[in-house]
C-alpha cells in the first residue's frame, strides 16, 4: 500500500497536510504584506485542511491502538 493511505481507503492523507501547510505561510506572507483579504481567506482554507488531516490521523491511530485491520499469522 503506498504510504499516505488510509488503511482500506484511497484517500491520501499527507497531500491534505502539505496543503494545510502551504495556505498557512501563504496567509502569513500576505499578512506581511497588508493583504488582510487574502491573508484571511489562505487562513481559512489552512484551518479547514489542518482540522480534517487532524480528524483523520486521529481516526488512524484509534483504529490503530484498537486493532482494527490487524493481520494475523497462521
Amino acid at each position: 500500500m503506498p504510504s499516505g493511505l488510509l488503511h482500506g481507503s484511497s484517500q491520501p492523507t499527507e497531500p491534505m497536510l502539505k496543503w494545510a501547510l502551504i495556505f498557512a505561510v501563504v496567509a502569513v506572507i500576505a499578512g506581511l504584506f497588508g493583504f488582510t483579504g487574502v491573508a484571511a481567506g489562505a487562513a481559512g482554507i489552512a484551518k479547514i485542511l489542518f482540522l480534517v488531516f487532524l480528524v483523520l490521523f486521529v481516526a488512524v491511530v484509534l483504529l490503530a491502538l484498537l486493532g482494527v485491520g490487524a493481520v494475523t499469522k497462521k
